[in-house]
């Protein structure tokens, strides 16, 4: 099982074991992370799954492509490090990833 952590704005969170192949959208959405509404269920339409990388883990995870980078501009509270959770895959190289879960998303 693979390790992630979903952290809130206020430094609380879950730490959830994952299977290798999933996507962050669909084990947030499967522990009932706060914040991740994953509403187009992973199809890249809505941006309700909007995470920030933590950044010791930003240069681990695979970059966005062209159409993530498109919906994330559209999105509000955006950094750097914002990506689109179900565009992230879940392999055992990312075992101990860190990713925040913005207070906006809340408000979709």
């Amino acid at each position: 099982m693979i390790k992630i952590q979903f952290v809130d704005e206020r430094g609380g969170g879950q730490e959830i074991f994952a299977q290798e192949g999933d996507t962050l959208m669909r084990v947030a959405c499967d522990h009932m992370v706060p914040g991740i509404i994953g509403e187009c269920g992973g199809f890249l339409s809505c941006g309700t799954c909007h995470v920030k990388v933590d950044p010791d883990w930003i240069d681990r995870v695979p970059p966005a492509g062209t159409d993530e980078l498109a919906m994330i501009e559209g999105l509000t509270d955006t950094t750097s490090a914002s990506r689109l959770s179900c565009q992230i895959t879940i392999e055992p190289s990312l075992s101990g990833l860190r990713v925040l879960v913005p207070a906006t998303n809340e408000e979709h």
